[in-house]
Protein backbone atom coordinates (compact mmCIF):
# COMPACT_ATOMS: atom_id res chain seq x y z
CA UNK A 1 0.00 0.00 0.00
CA UNK A 2 1.23 3.82 -0.34
CA UNK A 3 1.18 6.03 1.84
CA UNK A 4 -0.86 9.12 1.45
CA UNK A 5 -1.52 11.07 4.09
CA UNK A 6 -5.36 12.22 5.00
CA UNK A 7 -6.38 16.10 4.51
CA UNK A 8 -9.28 16.69 6.36
CA UNK A 9 -9.25 20.58 5.57
CA UNK A 10 -12.56 22.32 4.40
CA UNK A 11 -13.00 23.16 0.57
CA UNK A 12 -14.70 26.03 -0.64
CA UNK A 13 -18.07 25.51 -0.77
CA UNK A 14 -18.88 28.48 -2.87
CA UNK A 15 -20.76 29.99 -5.55
CA UNK A 16 -19.53 29.51 -8.77
CA UNK A 17 -18.37 33.38 -9.47
CA UNK A 18 -15.53 32.29 -5.91
CA UNK A 19 -12.40 30.58 -6.87
CA UNK A 20 -11.75 27.18 -5.08
CA UNK A 21 -8.52 26.29 -2.81
CA UNK A 22 -7.16 24.94 -5.36
CA UNK A 23 -3.14 24.57 -6.07
CA UNK A 24 -1.78 24.18 -8.50
CA UNK A 25 -5.31 25.99 -10.31
CA UNK A 26 -7.10 23.59 -12.48
CA UNK A 27 -7.25 24.83 -16.35
CA UNK A 28 -11.01 24.49 -16.38
CA UNK A 29 -13.00 24.86 -13.32
CA UNK A 30 -17.29 24.90 -12.85
CA UNK A 31 -18.16 24.83 -9.75
CA UNK A 32 -21.40 22.84 -9.09
CA UNK A 33 -24.73 23.77 -7.00
CA UNK A 34 -24.49 19.81 -5.23
CA UNK A 35 -22.43 18.02 -3.67
CA UNK A 36 -20.87 14.51 -3.12
CA UNK A 37 -21.72 12.83 0.64
CA UNK A 38 -18.87 10.24 1.23
CA UNK A 39 -20.61 7.34 3.42
CA UNK A 40 -19.50 4.13 4.62
CA UNK A 41 -21.75 2.15 1.54
CA UNK A 42 -19.61 4.51 -0.84
CA UNK A 43 -17.48 2.46 -3.28
CA UNK A 44 -14.85 3.00 -5.28
CA UNK A 45 -15.25 1.81 -8.87
CA UNK A 46 -12.41 0.93 -11.39
CA UNK A 47 -12.54 -0.49 -15.02
CA UNK A 48 -10.05 -2.68 -14.96
CA UNK A 49 -8.28 -4.59 -12.07
CA UNK A 50 -4.63 -4.22 -13.15
CA UNK A 51 -2.11 -3.89 -10.76
CA UNK A 52 -2.02 0.03 -11.11
CA UNK A 53 -5.46 0.72 -10.89
CA UNK A 54 -5.70 -1.07 -7.57
CA UNK A 55 -3.05 0.60 -6.16
CA UNK A 56 -4.50 4.08 -7.15
CA UNK A 57 -8.02 2.65 -5.41
CA UNK A 58 -5.79 2.20 -2.42
CA UNK A 59 -4.03 5.98 -2.54
CA UNK A 60 -7.80 7.19 -2.56
CA UNK A 61 -9.17 5.56 -0.03
CA UNK A 62 -5.81 7.20 1.79
CA UNK A 63 -6.59 9.95 1.21
CA UNK A 64 -10.34 9.76 1.93
CA UNK A 65 -9.51 8.48 5.39
CA UNK A 66 -11.54 5.55 4.64
CA UNK A 67 -11.84 1.92 4.01
CA UNK A 68 -13.78 1.93 1.03
CA UNK A 69 -14.43 -1.50 -1.37
CA UNK A 70 -12.81 -1.26 -4.44
CA UNK A 71 -15.00 -3.23 -7.38
CA UNK A 72 -15.19 -3.57 -10.77
CA UNK A 73 -17.69 -1.00 -12.76
CA UNK A 74 -21.46 -0.90 -11.72
CA UNK A 75 -24.41 1.35 -12.26
CA UNK A 76 -25.03 1.98 -8.49
CA UNK A 77 -24.86 5.50 -7.35
CA UNK A 78 -23.11 6.92 -4.66
CA UNK A 79 -19.54 5.73 -6.50
CA UNK A 80 -16.16 6.98 -7.39
CA UNK A 81 -15.72 5.91 -10.85
CA UNK A 82 -11.80 5.82 -11.69
CA UNK A 83 -10.85 5.04 -15.38
CA UNK A 84 -8.27 5.38 -18.08
CA UNK A 85 -9.47 6.91 -21.76
CA UNK A 86 -5.96 7.20 -23.49
CA UNK A 87 -8.63 9.15 -26.38
CA UNK A 88 -9.01 12.09 -24.47
CA UNK A 89 -7.73 15.47 -26.39
CA UNK A 90 -5.10 16.65 -23.79
CA UNK A 91 -1.67 16.59 -22.79
CA UNK A 92 0.16 12.77 -20.74
CA UNK A 93 -0.72 13.27 -17.17
CA UNK A 94 -4.18 14.65 -17.59
CA UNK A 95 -7.44 14.43 -16.22
CA UNK A 96 -11.29 14.96 -15.99
CA UNK A 97 -12.98 15.34 -12.64
CA UNK A 98 -16.67 15.34 -12.58
CA UNK A 99 -18.30 15.26 -9.20
CA UNK A 100 -21.97 15.85 -8.55
CA UNK A 101 -24.58 14.59 -5.61
CA UNK A 102 -24.73 11.08 -6.93
CA UNK A 103 -21.20 10.15 -7.94
CA UNK A 104 -17.40 11.32 -8.61
CA UNK A 105 -15.77 10.48 -12.15
CA UNK A 106 -12.24 10.59 -12.41
CA UNK A 107 -10.99 10.24 -15.34
CA UNK A 108 -7.07 10.24 -16.73
CA UNK A 109 -5.57 10.07 -19.99
CA UNK A 110 -3.06 7.88 -17.86
CA UNK A 111 -2.41 6.66 -14.44
CA UNK A 112 -0.66 9.64 -13.98
CA UNK A 113 -3.75 11.79 -14.70
CA UNK A 114 -5.66 9.61 -12.20
CA UNK A 115 -3.58 10.31 -9.37
CA UNK A 116 -2.94 14.07 -10.05
CA UNK A 117 -6.66 13.86 -10.31
CA UNK A 118 -7.14 12.46 -6.78
CA UNK A 119 -4.74 15.36 -5.32
CA UNK A 120 -7.37 17.78 -6.94
CA UNK A 121 -9.94 15.60 -5.16
CA UNK A 122 -8.01 15.28 -1.59
CA UNK A 123 -8.21 19.02 -1.71
CA UNK A 124 -11.68 19.17 -2.09
CA UNK A 125 -12.60 17.48 0.89
CA UNK A 126 -14.59 18.84 3.90
CA UNK A 127 -14.03 17.44 7.53
CA UNK A 128 -17.96 16.22 7.39
CA UNK A 129 -16.90 14.45 4.23
CA UNK A 130 -18.95 16.61 2.06
CA UNK A 131 -16.87 16.94 -1.72
CA UNK A 132 -17.35 19.89 -3.72
CA UNK A 133 -19.27 19.66 -6.58
CA UNK A 134 -17.37 20.35 -9.88
CA UNK A 135 -16.54 20.03 -13.28
CA UNK A 136 -12.77 20.20 -14.26
CA UNK A 137 -10.38 19.60 -17.08
CA UNK A 138 -7.24 19.78 -16.20
CA UNK A 139 -3.74 19.27 -17.98
CA UNK A 140 0.24 20.32 -17.06
CA UNK A 141 1.27 23.46 -18.43
CA UNK A 142 5.09 21.82 -18.89
CA UNK A 143 6.21 18.35 -18.94
CA UNK A 144 9.18 18.86 -16.87
CA UNK A 145 8.21 19.79 -13.19
CA UNK A 146 10.72 19.72 -10.74
CA UNK A 147 12.70 20.37 -7.71
CA UNK A 148 16.18 19.74 -6.69
CA UNK A 149 17.79 18.68 -3.48
CA UNK A 150 21.09 18.61 -2.68
CA UNK A 151 22.24 16.47 -0.37
CA UNK A 152 26.27 16.77 -0.41
CA UNK A 153 26.56 19.65 1.20
CA UNK A 154 24.33 17.81 4.35
CA UNK A 155 23.25 14.95 4.39
CA UNK A 156 19.20 14.29 4.75
CA UNK A 157 17.82 10.77 5.87
CA UNK A 158 16.01 8.32 3.77
CA UNK A 159 12.49 8.89 5.50
CA UNK A 160 12.88 12.91 5.06
CA UNK A 161 13.59 12.17 1.51
CA UNK A 162 10.13 10.22 0.73
CA UNK A 163 8.39 12.54 3.09
CA UNK A 164 9.79 15.41 0.36
CA UNK A 165 8.20 13.32 -2.18
CA UNK A 166 5.16 13.05 -0.92
CA UNK A 167 4.60 16.53 -0.68
CA UNK A 168 5.87 17.21 -3.65
CA UNK A 169 3.32 14.73 -5.50
CA UNK A 170 0.55 16.74 -3.74
CA UNK A 171 1.59 19.55 -5.90
CA UNK A 172 1.92 17.83 -8.92
CA UNK A 173 5.77 18.06 -9.09
CA UNK A 174 6.52 15.30 -11.53
CA UNK A 175 10.76 15.53 -11.09
CA UNK A 176 12.71 15.05 -7.92
CA UNK A 177 16.45 16.21 -9.32
CA UNK A 178 18.76 14.64 -6.59
CA UNK A 179 22.07 16.32 -6.03
CA UNK A 180 24.32 13.18 -4.78
CA UNK A 181 27.89 14.31 -5.58
CA UNK A 182 30.20 17.41 -4.25
CA UNK A 183 32.68 18.92 -3.11
CA UNK A 184 31.49 18.70 0.30
CA UNK A 185 29.89 14.59 0.41
CA UNK A 186 29.55 11.13 -2.21
CA UNK A 187 26.26 10.52 -0.86
CA UNK A 188 25.91 7.35 -2.85
CA UNK A 189 27.11 3.97 -2.37
CA UNK A 190 28.89 2.64 -5.52
CA UNK A 191 29.66 -1.24 -5.24
CA UNK A 192 32.99 -1.10 -7.29
CA UNK A 193 34.78 1.95 -5.01
CA UNK A 194 33.96 1.62 -1.71
CA UNK A 195 35.90 4.86 -0.62
CA UNK A 196 33.60 7.07 -2.45
CA UNK A 197 31.71 6.39 0.72
CA UNK A 198 34.20 5.75 3.41
CA UNK A 199 36.49 8.19 2.66
CA UNK A 200 34.48 10.55 0.40
CA UNK A 201 31.06 10.75 2.51
CA UNK A 202 33.01 12.24 5.92
CA UNK A 203 34.32 15.45 6.51
CA UNK A 204 35.59 16.30 10.23
CA UNK A 205 33.86 20.19 10.34
CA UNK A 206 31.74 22.63 8.45
CA UNK A 207 32.07 26.41 8.14
CA UNK A 208 30.28 28.51 10.78
CA UNK A 209 28.61 31.31 9.60
CA UNK A 210 28.56 32.85 6.16
CA UNK A 211 31.41 32.09 3.68
CA UNK A 212 32.29 35.96 3.44
CA UNK A 213 32.47 36.66 6.87
CA UNK A 214 36.16 36.30 7.79
CA UNK A 215 38.16 35.12 9.18
CA UNK A 216 36.79 31.63 8.78
CA UNK A 217 35.73 29.69 12.42
CA UNK A 218 34.75 25.83 12.09
CA UNK A 219 32.76 23.77 14.13
CA UNK A 220 33.87 20.86 15.29
CA UNK A 221 31.17 18.32 14.35
CA UNK A 222 31.54 15.57 11.71
CA UNK A 223 29.39 15.51 8.88
CA UNK A 224 28.52 12.31 7.48
CA UNK A 225 26.37 10.23 5.98
CA UNK A 226 25.93 8.20 2.29
CA UNK A 227 22.60 6.42 0.47
CA UNK A 228 23.00 2.50 0.29
CA UNK A 229 21.81 1.00 -3.23
CA UNK A 230 18.76 -1.24 -1.16
CA UNK A 231 17.85 2.32 0.07
CA UNK A 232 17.98 4.69 -3.12
CA UNK A 233 15.93 1.88 -4.77
CA UNK A 234 13.66 1.89 -2.20
CA UNK A 235 13.58 5.92 -2.35
CA UNK A 236 13.15 5.19 -6.62
CA UNK A 237 10.55 2.40 -5.82
CA UNK A 238 8.45 5.41 -3.73
CA UNK A 239 8.67 7.74 -6.01
CA UNK A 240 7.69 5.98 -8.95
CA UNK A 241 4.66 5.04 -6.69
CA UNK A 242 3.78 8.63 -6.55
CA UNK A 243 4.63 9.33 -10.73
CA UNK A 244 7.75 11.11 -9.60
CA UNK A 245 11.17 10.68 -11.64
CA UNK A 246 14.32 10.91 -9.43
CA UNK A 247 17.32 12.27 -11.69
CA UNK A 248 20.29 11.51 -10.17
CA UNK A 249 23.62 14.04 -10.18
CA UNK A 250 26.94 12.80 -10.97
CA UNK A 251 28.89 16.32 -10.71
CA UNK A 252 32.11 16.42 -13.35
CA UNK A 253 34.29 17.05 -14.16
CA UNK A 254 34.55 19.88 -11.77
CA UNK A 255 33.25 19.75 -7.76
CA UNK A 256 34.93 17.04 -7.49
CA UNK A 257 36.78 16.84 -4.06
CA UNK A 258 34.89 14.11 -2.27
CA UNK A 259 35.66 11.59 -5.15
CA UNK A 260 39.34 13.37 -5.46
CA UNK A 261 39.61 12.13 -1.23
CA UNK A 262 38.93 8.59 -1.89
CA UNK A 263 40.61 8.09 -5.00
CA UNK A 264 43.45 10.66 -5.78
CA UNK A 265 44.85 8.99 -8.84
CA UNK A 266 41.77 10.51 -10.90
CA UNK A 267 43.26 14.04 -10.50
CA UNK A 268 46.33 16.16 -12.39
CA UNK A 269 47.94 16.66 -9.50
CA UNK A 270 48.96 13.74 -7.31
CA UNK A 271 48.54 15.46 -4.07
CA UNK A 272 46.36 14.20 -1.22
CA UNK A 273 43.21 15.93 -1.58
CA UNK A 274 40.05 16.16 1.07
CA UNK A 275 36.79 16.35 1.27
CA UNK A 276 36.05 20.16 1.61
CA UNK A 277 35.11 21.72 4.96
CA UNK A 278 33.79 25.15 3.12
CA UNK A 279 31.84 26.94 0.73
CA UNK A 280 33.14 27.63 -2.85
CA UNK A 281 34.46 26.55 -6.27
CA UNK A 282 37.40 25.19 -6.22
CA UNK A 283 40.22 24.06 -8.18
CA UNK A 284 39.55 19.98 -7.72
CA UNK A 285 39.13 18.39 -10.81
CA UNK A 286 38.77 15.17 -13.14
CA UNK A 287 42.07 14.85 -15.03
CA UNK A 288 40.71 14.71 -18.55
CA UNK A 289 44.49 13.37 -19.76
CA UNK A 290 44.18 10.29 -18.47
CA UNK A 291 42.30 6.87 -19.24
CA UNK A 292 41.57 5.91 -15.46
CA UNK A 293 39.24 8.84 -14.87
CA UNK A 294 36.71 7.86 -18.12
CA UNK A 295 37.55 4.17 -16.89
CA UNK A 296 36.28 5.01 -13.43
CA UNK A 297 33.20 7.64 -14.03
CA UNK A 298 32.32 4.77 -16.24
CA UNK A 299 32.36 2.29 -13.76
CA UNK A 300 30.03 4.88 -11.62
CA UNK A 301 27.62 5.50 -14.61
CA UNK A 302 27.46 1.64 -14.74
CA UNK A 303 26.37 1.05 -11.32
CA UNK A 304 23.63 4.81 -11.44
CA UNK A 305 21.72 3.41 -14.72
CA UNK A 306 21.08 0.26 -12.81
CA UNK A 307 19.97 1.89 -9.58
CA UNK A 308 18.08 4.93 -11.47
CA UNK A 309 15.41 3.82 -14.23
CA UNK A 310 15.18 7.76 -15.64
CA UNK A 311 15.71 9.09 -19.02
CA UNK A 312 17.97 11.29 -17.72
CA UNK A 313 21.47 11.22 -15.66
CA UNK A 314 22.54 14.84 -14.69
CA UNK A 315 26.42 14.89 -15.15
CA UNK A 316 26.71 18.62 -13.32
CA UNK A 317 29.09 20.75 -16.32
CA UNK A 318 29.31 23.68 -13.72
CA UNK A 319 32.05 25.77 -11.99
CA UNK A 320 34.71 23.45 -13.66
CA UNK A 321 37.84 25.43 -12.84
CA UNK A 322 40.84 24.65 -15.43
CA UNK A 323 43.77 25.66 -13.44
CA UNK A 324 45.04 22.08 -13.02
CA UNK A 325 44.23 20.98 -16.43
CA UNK A 326 46.39 23.92 -17.48
CA UNK A 327 49.15 22.77 -15.78
CA UNK A 328 49.34 18.68 -16.61
CA UNK A 329 51.19 17.05 -18.76
CA UNK A 330 48.52 14.41 -19.47
CA UNK A 331 46.06 17.26 -20.16
CA UNK A 332 47.88 19.06 -22.95
CA UNK A 333 48.76 15.59 -24.43
CA UNK A 334 44.65 15.19 -24.78
CA UNK A 335 43.96 18.68 -25.50
CA UNK A 336 46.90 18.18 -28.81
CA UNK A 337 45.83 14.87 -29.55
CA UNK A 338 42.19 15.94 -30.36
CA UNK A 339 42.97 19.08 -32.11
CA UNK A 340 41.29 21.20 -29.71
CA UNK A 341 41.72 25.30 -29.24
CA UNK A 342 41.49 25.68 -25.76
CA UNK A 343 41.00 24.29 -22.40
CA UNK A 344 37.02 25.36 -22.66
CA UNK A 345 36.92 22.53 -25.95
CA UNK A 346 38.66 20.05 -23.57
CA UNK A 347 35.61 20.61 -21.28
CA UNK A 348 33.71 19.72 -24.11
CA UNK A 349 35.76 16.58 -24.57
CA UNK A 350 35.36 15.44 -21.00
CA UNK A 351 31.45 15.91 -21.30
CA UNK A 352 30.78 14.28 -25.13
CA UNK A 353 32.60 11.84 -24.17
CA UNK A 354 30.39 10.77 -21.10
CA UNK A 355 27.35 11.39 -22.81
CA UNK A 356 28.14 9.03 -25.58
CA UNK A 357 28.73 6.54 -22.89
CA UNK A 358 25.89 7.18 -21.41
CA UNK A 359 23.49 6.90 -24.46
CA UNK A 360 24.88 3.77 -25.39
CA UNK A 361 23.24 3.05 -21.86
CA UNK A 362 19.95 4.41 -23.74
CA UNK A 363 19.86 7.40 -21.51
CA UNK A 364 19.97 11.61 -22.15
CA UNK A 365 22.36 13.56 -19.94
CA UNK A 366 21.18 17.08 -18.64
CA UNK A 367 24.38 19.87 -17.49
CA UNK A 368 24.39 23.13 -16.17
CA UNK A 369 24.49 26.13 -19.04
CA UNK A 370 28.41 25.59 -18.95
CA UNK A 371 28.39 22.87 -20.71
CA UNK A 372 27.19 25.20 -24.11
CA UNK A 373 31.04 26.34 -23.66
CA UNK A 374 33.88 24.62 -25.90
CA UNK A 375 30.37 23.34 -28.00
CA UNK A 376 27.23 21.67 -26.81
CA UNK A 377 27.35 18.00 -26.49
CA UNK A 378 24.98 16.58 -29.63
CA UNK A 379 22.10 15.07 -27.44
CA UNK A 380 22.31 17.26 -24.40
CA UNK A 381 19.58 19.07 -22.45
CA UNK A 382 20.68 22.55 -20.68
CA UNK A 383 19.81 23.52 -17.38
CA UNK A 384 19.43 27.33 -17.36
CA UNK A 385 20.84 28.53 -14.21
CA UNK A 386 22.83 31.58 -14.69
CA UNK A 387 19.54 33.59 -15.95
CA UNK A 388 17.95 32.52 -18.91
CA UNK A 389 20.52 33.24 -21.81
CA UNK A 390 22.17 29.88 -21.51
CA UNK A 391 18.67 28.21 -21.92
CA UNK A 392 17.74 30.98 -24.68
CA UNK A 393 20.81 29.84 -27.10
CA UNK A 394 20.39 26.07 -26.33
CA UNK A 395 16.86 26.19 -27.91
CA UNK A 396 17.81 28.05 -30.93
CA UNK A 397 20.26 24.94 -30.89
CA UNK A 398 17.09 22.72 -30.72
CA UNK A 399 18.22 21.36 -27.46
CA UNK A 400 15.69 20.47 -25.27
CA UNK A 401 16.05 23.18 -21.77
CA UNK A 402 14.78 23.09 -18.53
CA UNK A 403 14.87 26.64 -16.68
CA UNK A 404 15.88 27.23 -13.46
CA UNK A 405 17.81 30.88 -12.61
CA UNK A 406 19.11 32.14 -9.47
CA UNK A 407 16.69 35.28 -9.85
CA UNK A 408 13.74 32.97 -9.22
CA UNK A 409 14.02 29.35 -9.05
CA UNK A 410 16.62 29.21 -6.22
CA UNK A 411 15.03 28.37 -3.07
CA UNK A 412 17.90 28.41 -0.86
CA UNK A 413 17.91 32.14 -1.19
CA UNK A 414 15.99 34.49 1.64
CA UNK A 415 12.50 34.92 1.29
CA UNK A 416 11.93 38.12 4.13
CA UNK A 417 14.25 40.34 5.60
CA UNK A 418 17.39 38.41 6.49
CA UNK A 419 17.54 39.62 9.98
CA UNK A 420 14.70 37.79 11.30
CA UNK A 421 15.64 34.90 9.34
CA UNK A 422 18.05 31.67 9.49
CA UNK A 423 21.54 32.41 7.94
CA UNK A 424 21.22 31.89 3.56
CA UNK A 425 23.30 32.10 0.81
CA UNK A 426 22.32 35.80 0.22
CA UNK A 427 19.96 37.19 -2.17
CA UNK A 428 16.54 37.38 -1.85
CA UNK A 429 13.56 35.24 -3.61
CA UNK A 430 10.06 36.20 -2.82
CA UNK A 431 7.04 33.86 -3.24
CA UNK A 432 5.36 36.57 -5.56
CA UNK A 433 8.83 36.47 -7.13
CA UNK A 434 8.52 32.79 -7.91
CA UNK A 435 4.51 33.65 -9.06
CA UNK A 436 5.50 35.58 -11.80
CA UNK A 437 8.65 33.40 -13.41
CA UNK A 438 7.54 32.50 -16.81
CA UNK A 439 9.72 29.75 -17.65
CA UNK A 440 9.44 30.33 -21.68
CA UNK A 441 11.60 33.93 -22.21
CA UNK A 442 10.06 36.41 -24.42
CA UNK A 443 13.28 36.38 -26.67
CA UNK A 444 12.54 32.97 -27.93
CA UNK A 445 10.81 32.73 -31.00
CA UNK A 446 7.78 30.86 -31.02
CA UNK A 447 8.89 28.43 -33.18
CA UNK A 448 11.96 27.10 -30.26
CA UNK A 449 9.41 27.82 -27.52
CA UNK A 450 8.42 24.01 -27.54
CA UNK A 451 12.23 22.97 -26.61
CA UNK A 452 11.73 24.63 -22.97
CA UNK A 453 10.67 21.84 -21.09
CA UNK A 454 9.50 23.10 -17.81
CA UNK A 455 11.46 24.43 -14.89
CA UNK A 456 12.98 23.87 -11.41
CA UNK A 457 13.43 24.92 -7.86
CA UNK A 458 16.76 24.63 -6.37
CA UNK A 459 17.76 23.69 -2.75
CA UNK A 460 21.05 24.22 -2.13
CA UNK A 461 22.24 23.33 1.18
CA UNK A 462 25.68 24.62 2.58
CA UNK A 463 23.43 26.76 5.05
CA UNK A 464 20.53 24.26 5.37
CA UNK A 465 21.35 21.95 8.15
CA UNK A 466 18.01 20.25 8.52
CA UNK A 467 15.09 19.28 7.87
CA UNK A 468 13.31 21.18 9.41
CA UNK A 469 14.96 24.12 7.40
CA UNK A 470 14.70 22.32 4.23
CA UNK A 471 11.39 22.36 4.33
CA UNK A 472 11.58 26.27 5.76
CA UNK A 473 13.15 26.72 2.42
CA UNK A 474 10.76 25.33 0.17
CA UNK A 475 7.26 25.95 1.17
CA UNK A 476 5.40 28.16 0.33
CA UNK A 477 7.44 29.04 -2.84
CA UNK A 478 7.30 25.50 -4.09
CA UNK A 479 3.78 25.89 -4.12
CA UNK A 480 4.02 29.06 -6.08
CA UNK A 481 6.17 27.57 -8.70
CA UNK A 482 4.00 24.35 -8.96
CA UNK A 483 1.12 26.59 -10.21
CA UNK A 484 3.58 28.51 -12.86
CA UNK A 485 4.52 25.23 -14.19
CA UNK A 486 0.75 23.75 -14.17
CA UNK A 487 -1.76 25.77 -14.66
CA UNK A 488 -2.16 28.23 -17.72
CA UNK A 489 -0.01 31.02 -18.84
CA UNK A 490 -2.95 33.27 -18.09
CA UNK A 491 -2.93 32.07 -14.13
CA UNK A 492 -4.56 33.88 -11.37
CA UNK A 493 -3.46 37.56 -9.72
CA UNK A 494 -0.55 36.88 -7.20
CA UNK A 495 -3.51 38.02 -4.74
CA UNK A 496 -6.01 35.51 -5.33
CA UNK A 497 -3.60 32.93 -4.70
CA UNK A 498 -2.48 34.51 -1.81
CA UNK A 499 -6.29 33.83 -0.33
CA UNK A 500 -5.77 30.16 -1.75
CA UNK A 501 -2.47 29.83 0.04
CA UNK A 502 -4.01 30.30 3.26
CA UNK A 503 -5.58 27.58 2.95
CA UNK A 504 -2.56 25.67 2.28
CA UNK A 505 -1.00 26.37 5.37
CA UNK A 506 -3.26 24.41 6.80
CA UNK A 507 -2.52 21.37 4.26
CA UNK A 508 1.22 21.93 5.26
CA UNK A 509 0.21 21.66 9.20
CA UNK A 510 -1.55 18.46 8.33
CA UNK A 511 1.24 16.73 6.76
CA UNK A 512 3.61 18.60 9.29
CA UNK A 513 5.37 20.50 7.28
CA UNK A 514 7.44 23.43 8.25
CA UNK A 515 7.19 26.48 6.22
CA UNK A 516 7.42 30.06 5.82
CA UNK A 517 4.51 31.97 6.53
CA UNK A 518 5.26 36.04 6.59
CA UNK A 519 1.53 36.40 8.19
CA UNK A 520 2.58 34.28 11.55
Amino acid sequence: MIAIFAITISGYLQAQTQKLSLIPYPQHVIVKSDNFKLRHSTKIIIDKTDTQMLSLGDVLNKILNTKLKVSLKSHSKNVIELKIDKTLETKAESYKLEVSNKKIVLTGKDYAGIFYGIQTLKQLVNENGIITGVSITDEPRFAYRGLHLDVSRHFFPADFIKKFIDVMSFYKFNTLHWHLTDDQGWRIEIKKYPKLTEIGSKRPRTLIGHLNSKPHKYDNTPVEGYYTQDEIREIVKYAQERHITIIPEIELPGHASAALAAYPYLGCTGKNYKVQDTWGVFSDIFCAGQESTFDFLEDVIDEVVELFPSKYIHIGGDEARKTQWEKCPNCKKRLEAEGLKNYHELQSYFIRRIEKYINSKGRKIIGWDEILEGGLAPNATVMSWRGTKGGIAAANMNHDVIMTPTSTCYLNRYQADRKNEPLAIGGMITMEMVYRFNPIPKELPKNKQHYILGAQGNLWSEYITTTKQMEYMAYPRACALSEVLWSPEEKQPFSEFKIRMKKHYIFLDEMDVNYFDKDK
